[in-house]
């Protein structure tokens, strides 16, 4: 009786995470042919007339306004002193100000900022409340407090750039970056997360994610004229997009209430008639002008990582974005907004693969008679297994564009802790936003960062 009901369970199980696989699937294959049409058309046309642009032949900035750098820090003292030396080693003379917001309750970041550097282009910014808060509310105290450095200079800045205080810029970032925000209102460069030693799998899932959405996603979104999403670092606005934000919103162009701020504001200033480009873009080195970082290294963190950007994204994305656009814009904003259901229907997939080998088991001991699985299910497994074969093959390609082909083969088994991590990280998403709904207040859920040493061999 007992083995009757739980295969009767298992069947509908996977059928729903076959449905399930199938269509995300096909959604995802989608993409891929217009990455490649979109690639083949740009080699036959516009590279066999114009060079690609390489960042060593843009012009260093001599027109007045330069770029203001935000950077939020919260319990940051282990990484915002090397971040700030290296930055300004890196970027050396220019017009632009490094702004660093730190708490009043969060002593030893402040200390890290002061200690850091003597250079008057380091200008601190203290929120006016103790922390955590958002990282939204960090950022308008920093907008607040570029406002005040505009007045004392008597001129305003040209752009407003993201960092965080774990980043590893590159030295031709600003310039690209100050270029480009001449012409365009978002300006992303890829962010490409280090490898980890200590964190293979885990850490290293983020390298295959990144590759891929970097190398492959943004492109085809800004391809097809839908909003390109900032990713919050690695990231730059032009000051009139953001002020026409700040206009609408009590003056401050971050709202507080988000917890992936850089995620709806770029999707803000195109509903607004911005223009937002991702750029990729190699240097003399041929290496990409790109942000690097470390990204989460142990389970917890990167569950706790994973599930703010699933609240942000997937599930208060509904309701504080809504649906606006296009067919293009639509259905990018699906596709963002599909990751908690994605999380439960690999859920499902799991489950019922266990279930099955359970079942199975029992069938070789005597004790149970397997129902026959319909040809219908059978020949839709057979589908999934073939687009899946392709999603990891086009995963493992774009990390060893990045990476190398050991990481890349590596790519094929992380996989697994991939969704592990998704699955983990939807449970506690759902969780927390039930709070959110009930009137539980926003805080700063970030995770512990290290920095790497200085290793000037990244670029």
């Amino acid at each position: 009786m007992l083995l009757g009901i739980l295969s009767a369970a298992q069947h509908e199980i996977m059928l729903f995470a076959a449905v399930g696989v199938a269509l995300g699937g096909i959604d995802d294959l989608i993409v891929d042919m217009l990455f490649f049409v979109r690639h083949g058309w740009r080699r036959l046309t516009v590279y066999t007339r114009h060079r690609p642009m390489n960042a060593t032949r843009i012009p260093l900035p001599t027109v007045p306004g330069g770029l203001a750098v935000f950077i939020p820090a919260w319990q940051e003292a282990d990484v915002i002193g090397p971040m700030l030396r290296t930055s300004l080693r890196r970027w050396g003379q220019g017009n632009y100000c490094i702004f660093v917001g730190v708490y009043p309750n969060d002593p030893a970041t402040s200390t890290a900022v002061s200690e850091a550097s003597q250079d008057p282009r380091i200008i601190t910014a203290v929120t006016r409340t103790d922390g955590p808060t958002t990282k939204a509310d960090c950022l308008n105290a920093l907008w607040r407090a570029m406002l005040e450095q505009e007045s004392h200079r008597g001129q305003q800045f040209k752009a407003i750039v993201l960092h965080d205080a774990e980043d590893v810029v590159h030295h031709d970032s600003l310039r690209v970056l100050d270029r480009l925000t001449d012409r365009f209102d978002l300006v992303q460069l890829p962010v490409l997360p280090l490898v980890s030693q200590q964190s293979q799998w885990i850490a290293g899932h983020y390298c295959d994610e990144f590759a891929e959405s970097h190398g492959k996603y943004l492109t085809v979104r800004e391809a097809i004229g839908a909003a390109v999403p900032s990713a919050g670092v690695g990231c730059a606005f032009s000051r009139k997009a953001l002020a026409k934000l700040a206009k609408a919103q009590d003056g401050f162009p971050f709202d507080p209430a988000s917890l992936t701020e850089d995620y709806e504001i770029g999707l803000r200033i195109a509903e607004n008639g911005g223009r937002g480009i991702f750029v990729r873009m190699l240097d003399n080195r041929r290496k990409p002008v790109c942000t690097r970082e470390h990204f989460p290294e142990t389970l917890s963190a990167a569950i706790h990582q994973k599930a703010r950007w699933m609240i942000g994204i997937s599930l208060s994305g509904w309701d504080r974005l809504g649906w606006k656009g296009g067919i293009p814009e639509l259905w990018m904003r699906l596709r963002d907004r599909r990751s908690a259901l994605a999380a439960l229907i690999l859920f499902a997939a799991y489950l019922a693969f266990i279930l099955w080998i359970f079942l199975t088991a029992a069938g070789w001991l005597g004790l149970y008679s397997a129902r026959p699985v319909s040809p219908l299910l059978v020949d839709l497994l057979w589908f999934n297994g073939v687009l899946m074969a392709w999603r990891v093959a086009m995963r493992a390609l774009f990390v060893i564009r990045f990476y190398g082909v050991e990481q890349g083969l590596r790519s094929i088994p992380r996989t697994i802790f991939a969704n592990f991590i998704a699955i983990l990280a939807a449970a506690r998403a759902v969780r927390i936003y039930i709070g959110m709904l009930r009137g539980q207040p926003l805080v700063w859920d970030k995770t512990q960062h290290r920095f790497p040493a200085d290793r000037l061999g990244y670029y």
